[in-house]
């Protein structure tokens, strides 16, 4: 069980490290976005169950920019870390860089922002640790989700305003 006073950032933080293979990809030899997000979701999973102490599901995928093509053959790093926590809600920016196998150097090739509930053993939402802040970057980060959360929270169908 997580700690009910608080977790801090670097105590969920985590990173996957996978290998692109020809099952990842179209027939051009680029891996399909599908499977870069696959990997964004298992990660953000991690990190928000660590967190969180408990199982958590995906709510939301709020914004993936894709910003350069990953290779049949490339390993790609996915480094997740929480932004944002709210009651049972949890907001974890994942980074995305893969680099080729042999002298290759890491290259930025995608970022997104998930959204994961904290669900107990009857998958009902349930609260959540709150996130200790130890760096300035850390609270920017935090008043940056918070304010994503709020926009979600405005225009999800049959949310509140």
């Amino acid at each position: 069980m997580a700690d009910p006073l608080g977790c801090t950032v670097a105590k969920s933080r985590a990173t996957v490290v996978r290998l692109m293979l020809p099952t990842d990809a179209n027939f051009t030899g680029n891996v399909f976005g599908g499977a870069i997000l696959e990997e964004v979701d298992r990660v953000a999973y991690i990190t928000a169950s660590r967190h969180a102490g408990t199982q958590c599901v995906t709510a939301s995928f709020d914004r993936v920019d894709f910003l350069a093509p990953v290779h049949v053959g490339e390993v790609v790093d996915f480094e997740a870390q929480l932004t944002f926590v709210g009651r049972s809600s949890m907001e974890v920016w994942v980074r995305v860089r893969a680099e080729a196998v042999v002298g290759g150097t890491s290259t930025p090739v995608a970022e997104a922002y998930v959204t994961m509930v904290a669900v107990d053993a009857e998958l009902r939402p349930t609260s959540v640790p709150s996130l200790i802040l130890e760096s300035a970057d850390e609270r920017r980060r935090f008043e940056e989700g918070r304010a994503r959360m709020e926009a979600r929270r405005r225009t999800r169908p049959g949310g509140r305003t």
